[in-house]
C-alpha cells in the first residue's frame, strides 16, 4: 500500500516522486477595506504600476511612430495590429499554461517582459525596430494576462466577480490616468523630446514586477512539474480542453469574436483625434479624460454585472462603442472629440472586467486560464484584423471605418439584448431547485 506521505508546511502531501496534492483550503483572505481577496487588491496595484509604465507611452506612440520615424497610419496600424494580435496568441497559450502551472512566475515574467521593452522602443530611428519593441511589449502582456486573470477568477464568487474585475480595472485604468499626465510633464521637462520617455517608464514598470511577489497563490492539485494531478491528462490536449469548454462558452465567444473584427487599436482613434485638431498636448489630455471615465466606471459596472446578467451591462457598452465610433467619424470640430473620448471611456469600462466575469462564469473552475486565455486569444485574432483593414482604409481622416465599425456594432449590441439570453450562464443549482 503507497505511503500517504508526510505534510509540507503548505498543506500539501508529497505522494510518490512527483505528485503534490494540496488540501483545499480557502485562499488569501479579503483585504482590511475593500473586503475583496487580498489577490485582488495586490493584483490591482500591480496593474495600476503597469498601466502607469505603458500609458506614459501610448499616446505618443502614433506621433512617434508617424512624425519622428516618418511612417504611414497604414504602417501604425500594423504595428499596433500585429502588437495586439502577438499579446491575443499569447494570452490563448498562456492561459493554457495556467491550469497546468503554477501562476505567479508566469505573471512577474510576463511584467517584466514588457518593461524591458519600453528601451527599446526609444532606441528605433526606423519603424520595423519599434515594431520590434511592441512585439516584446505586448508578447510580455500575452505571457501574464490570462495568469493574473485566473488567480483573479479564482479568488473571486460568481457573486462577487464582476466587482472584483471591476475593481482591478479600475485601478489599472487609474494608472493609465497618471502615465500619460506624468508623460507630458515629463515631455516639457524634456524640452519636448519623446525618446526619453521610453527609458524613465522602466521605473513603474519595475515596480509592478516587485509588488508580484506579495501575490500568495491558492493551492492547487499541482505536481512538482506543474501539471494538475485530477485533470492533467484531460489537459494534454487542446482540442480535448475545448471540447470539456460548454457550449454557451463556446457560443459567446464566437460573437465576441465577431464584435472585435470592427475594434480597432486605440491608436487609430488618437490619430482620428490629431486631424480633427487637437494638438500634442491637447492629445495626451483628451486620452488621459478617456481614462479617468474608464476607471470611474469600471467598479460600478463591475458590481452592476453582479446584480444583472453581464450581457446586458456588457451590450449596453457596445451600443456606447457605437455612439463613439459613429460620432468621431461624422464630427469635425475638436470640442466634440473630448466629449466622445469621455463616452468611449464609458464603453471600456461597460465591457472589460464584466467581458472577463462573464466568461469565467462560463467556464468549469478547473480550466478557467484556459478559457479567459482562449476568449483574450480571440479577442486580439480579431483586434489584429481589424488594426490592418482600418489601417488601409483610413484614407485621410478615417472616417469611414470609424461609422462603418460603429454602425455594424449597433446591430450586433442590439441583437445581444434581444435574443442573445441563451448566453447567460445557467442558475446555479441551488437557485434551480429553490424556484
Amino acid at each position: 500500500m503507497p505511503s500517504r506521505g508526510t505534510p509540507d508546511p503548505d498543506g500539501s502531501r508529497v505522494v510518490g516522486s512527483n505528485v503534490r496534492t494540496t488540501t483545499p483550503r480557502p485562499g488569501p483572505g479579503p483585504g482590511p477595506h475593500t473586503g475583496l481577496a487580498r489577490n485582488v487588491v495586490v493584483l490591482s496595484w500591480v496593474s495600476f504600476f503597469a498601466d502607469a509604465a505603458s500609458e506614459m507611452l501610448y499616446p505618443v506612440f502614433p506621433t512617434f511612430v508617424t512624425q519622428t520615424l516618418g511612417a504611414s497610419p497604414a504602417v501604425l496600424g500594423l504595428i499596433e495590429g500585429v502588437a495586439e494580435g502577438t499579446a491575443s496568441i499569447g494570452k490563448a497559450i498562456s492561459g493554457r499554461l495556467a491550469d497546468r502551472f503554477r501562476r505567479r512566475p508566469m505573471i512577474a515574467a510576463g511584467y517584466a517582459i514588457s518593461t524591458i521593452s519600453k528601451p527599446l522602443i526609444g532606441l528605433a530611428r526606423t519603424w520595423p525596430l519599434a515594431l520590434v519593441g511592441r512585439f516584446v511589449d505586448r508578447s510580455g502582456k500575452g505571457v501574464r494576462d490570462s495568469p493574473r486573470d485566473a488567480v483573479l477568477a479564482s479568488d473571486t464568487s460568481r457573486e462577487t466577480r464582476g466587482r472584483g474585475f471591476g475593481f482591478q480595472r479600475a485601478f489599472d485604468t487609474a494608472g493609465a490616468v497618471v502615465g500619460p499626465l506624468l508623460g507630458l510633464a515629463l515631455y516639457e521637462a524634456f524640452d519636448h523630446r519623446i525618446r526619453p520617455l521610453f527609458f524613465f517608464a522602466v521605473i513603474p514598470g519595475a515596480i509592478s514586477v516587485g509588488l508580484v511577489f506579495l501575490v500568495r497563490e491558492r493551492p492547487r492539485n499541482v505536481d512538482v512539474r506543474g501539471q494538475h494531478s485530477q485533470t492533467g491528462k484531460r489537459q494534454r490536449s487542446s482540442a480535448a480542453s475545448m471540447r470539456l469548454l460548454p457550449r454557451r462558452y463556446r457560443e459567446l465567444l464566437l460573437v465576441l469574436g465577431a464584435f472585435n473584427l470592427a475594434n480597432f487599436s486605440d491608436s487609430l482613434l488618437i490619430l482620428r483625434a490629431k486631424e480633427v485638431g487637437l494638438g500634442f498636448v491637447s492629445v495626451i489630455l483628451v486620452y488621459a479624460l478617456f481614462n479617468a471615465s474608464y476607471a470611474a466606471l469600471s467598479y460600478p459596472a463591475g458590481i452592476l454585472s453582479d446584480r444583472i446578467p453581464r450581457r446586458i451591462v456588457y451590450a449596453t457598452g457596445l451600443l456606447v462603442f457605437a455612439v463613439a465610433y459613429v460620432g468621431l467619424g461624422l464630427t469635425r470640430s475638436s470640442g466634440w472629440v473630448w466629449v466622445l473620448f469621455a463616452v468611449y471611456g464609458g464603453y471600456w469600462a461597460l465591457t472589460d472586467g464584466v467581458g472577463r466575469a462573464w466568461v469565467a462564469d462560463l467556464t468549469p473552475p478547473e480550466l478557467v486560464g484556459t478559457g479567459l486565455g482562449l476568449y483574450q486569444g480571440v479577442i486580439g485574432v480579431g483586434v489584429l484584423i481589424a488594426g490592418v483593414w482600418a489601417g488601409l482604409a483610413w484614407g485621410d481622416n478615417g472616417r469611414l471605418p470609424l461609422i462603418l465599425s460603429g454602425s455594424v456594432v449597433a446591430v450586433l449590441a442590439t441583437g445581444l439584448l434581444t435574443i442573445g439570453r441563451r448566453l447567460d450562464p445557467p442558475a446555479p443549482a441551488s437557485a434551480s431547485r429553490a424556484g
